[in-house]
């Protein structure tokens, strides 16, 4: 249990029936009239959905304890992606629909972090940028701008990103992995 005192970004409460909320950002707020609250914006830490809510200052909220550990992707293994642990050596095995878009971008040996709560995998997070090499795209031709400068490129991951025409395959690029956006070439 904490206070709306202790609120802090990226405190996960446990609120109505054992949701889990991530505390995205919050405001205390001192009327000249009335009672002190704080104000929240919290985030669904399963479907991702973002809320409004407000406390009034000072009540308890049940806080869940939420471990996150940097684990290396490991394999596939039919829908579930086994992740390493990098201390422990402890394998993990995470369903595809918890890893969600990050599978986009995972490639064997990537550092993923992987959030869990009383054992159960919560969500795996990437790094914002992630360095993937360009499995297949076709050559761009000069003079060809129909397109506005990009063309359609397969990963080494096997998802299709837009990129400039004078990106060729087995070239090495950053990739964002919120946006499935190209980020730059990396220079070797």
């Amino acid at each position: 249990m904490a206070s709306t005192n202790d609120l802090k970004n990226g405190l996960v409460l446990k609120l109505e029936g054992g949701q889990l909320w991530s505390v995205v950002e919050f405001q205390h707020v001192k009327p000249g009239k009335g009672p002190a609250f704080v104000r929240t914006k919290l985030k669904n830490v399963l479907s991702g959905k973002v809320v409004d809510k407000t406390f009034n200052a000072g009540v308890k909220v049940e806080t869940a304890t939420v471990d996150k550990r940097d684990m290396q992707f490991s394999y596939m293994d039919g829908d579930y992606f086994v992740f390493m642990d990098m201390e422990t050596y402890d394998q993990l095995m995470v369903d595809r629909k918890v890893v969600g878009d990050a599978a986009n971008f995972l490639v064997e040996g990537f550092t993923a972090t992987v959030a869990q709560h009383e054992g159960e995998v919560l969500f795996v997070e990437l790094p914002a940028a992630v360095e993937l090499t360009i499995q297949e795209t076709e050559p761009g031709v000069q003079g060809d701008r129909s397109t506005g400068g990009t063309k359609p490129a397969t990963l080494e991951t096997g998802h299709q990103i837009q990129v400039p025409l004078f990106i060729t395959t087995g070239e090495k690029i950053k990739v964002d992995t919120r946006t499935s956006d190209y980020l730059g070439r990396v220079n070797s």
